[in-house]
């Protein structure tokens, strides 16, 4: 299991050129890259996009790639620049009656006077090193995702031995609600009774016995929290498992969240749904951590 988090650099040098690469992950429903590069490597960017999709499946992307060409730089003057400042100098000499000439120093230093001259072109080398940079930007990026992805696993795990924990403290309670409806239901006739000034007459067994079977039928659980059980073995082998495993894990969490429920409105005793409660705060507690999970 992988986390959607992580960072990777890769770099690459060769003669007359270096290469990095920046790739920043975080948290996303879908593969969104955002790549960001230069002109010159406007050529590549297909291939760099299908590298990214061919090693990660979910995530957004944040990738840098700079190439800084380490030749002998040659410069160009910016002449329209340079013609329409001394035009501009020479329109003020004359309204203001001023004297003096413009000065080379104060030309150079003239934002864009001066350009450096580039070759657009890719050599065959620099595309070689910036596919070498890519590549050891997602090793170490995968590296980084498989790390924070065991932490996650190590944390998932604890949080289902605590679901684990309260299963059997619902099932004993639920095991003993037959007789507690039926001590219930006895007291609750001898109250009406009693309230109403009547005498207190031997109750029906079989019609009694009737009514607590409805209500605890009404109120059984067993289904869910078997389900539940095969729930948390199944979340278990999700985390265990290789491949994309963050959709499945949301899905089987839902299911999750839909037996605590049930629960929660099958029972009236307190016990139980102080259990489910526990249950659904731990559930609460994956589904931030599962978000994010490739």
């Amino acid at each position: 299991m992988k986390s959607m988090t992580g960072f990777g650099r890769g770099t690459a040098a060769g003669e007359n050129f270096n290469v990095a690469v920046d790739l920043k992950t975080v948290n996303n429903r879908f593969l969104d890259v955002h790549l960001r590069a230069g002109a010159e490597l406007s050529s590549l960017e297909t291939s760099i996009r299908r590298r990214i999709g061919e090693q990660l499946s979910r995530g957004r992307v944040d990738a840098t790639i700079v190439i800084d060409r380490t030749s002998e730089l040659a410069y160009e003057v910016n002449r329209p620049l340079i013609a329409g400042f001394i035009e501009a100098m020479r329109s003020v000499q004359q309204e203001f009656a001023l004297t003096g000439e413009p000065d080379i120093n104060v030309l150079a230093r003239l934002p864009g006077a001066l350009q450096p001259v580039r070759d657009g072109n890719l050599t065959e080398a620099m595309k070689e090193g910036v596919e070498r940079a890519v590549t050891e930007a997602l090793a170490e990026l995968n590296r980084m995702r498989q790390s924070e992805g065991e932490a996650l696993a190590a944390e998932m795990h604890s949080r289902l031995d605590e679901i684990e924990r309260q299963v059997p403290v619902i099932e004993a309670v639920a095991n003993d609600l037959i007789e507690s409806y039926r001590a219930r239901l006895q007291r609750r006739i001898s109250e009406l009774l009693a309230r109403d000034g009547l005498e207190i007459v031997e109750l029906d067994q079989g019609r009694l016995a009737q009514e607590v079977a409805y209500l605890a039928d009404r109120s059984d659980i067993s289904e869910e929290l078997a389900r539940l059980r095969s729930h948390v073995k199944q979340f278990r082998e999700i985390i265990d498992s290789e491949g994309d495993t963050g959709k499945r894990l949301d899905f089987l969490l839902q299911e999750f969240n839909r037996e605590a429920n049930t629960v929660l409105s099958k029972s009236t005793d307190m016990a139980i749904k102080e259990a489910a409660l526990a249950i659904k705060a731990e559930v609460e507690k994956l589904r931030e951590q599962v978000q994010n999970v490739e």
